[in-house]
């Protein structure tokens, strides 16, 4: 079974989240039989091997990881790598790690964005 894992910065301030905390419900609702799960790097739970370990446990065996980052910096770079490496030594063959693009780096989003830019002006 698929799943998939989002995975963000993280911030002190618990309302900076929230923008994810709908992407996530919607997705779910979009994707009822899909597992998904919010994962932080900081700052914030649950961290990426908290979050993993829900989507193994819920029986996925190939999980989407999608860095919901609007630069590739060293986090994306960096960061994620050393993370999905970990997961790899805590799960095994049992639980494929798929990386995908982050966010900034996918042309729908960056259409949405300017789109979204756009229309105060019309």
């Amino acid at each position: 079974m698929d799943g998939l894992l989002l995975f963000a910065h993280g911030a002190r301030d618990p309302a900076w989240a929230r923008p994810f905390e709908i992407v996530t419900e919607r997705l779910r609702a979009a994707r009822p039989g899909t597992p998904v799960a919010m994962a932080y790097l900081e700052f914030m739970a649950p961290d990426m091997e908290a979050a993993a370990a829900q989507l193994a446990a819920a029986g996925c065996t190939r999980v989407h990881v999608m860095p919901l980052f609007l630069g590739t910096g060293g986090h994306v770079r960096r960061d994620v790598p050393l993370l999905l490496e970990r997961l790899r030594e805590l799960h095994g063959d049992a639980v494929q790690w798929q990386l995908h693009a982050p966010l900034g780096d996918q042309d729908a989003v960056l259409h949405a964005i300017a789109q979204a830019c756009l229309a105060p002006l019309e």
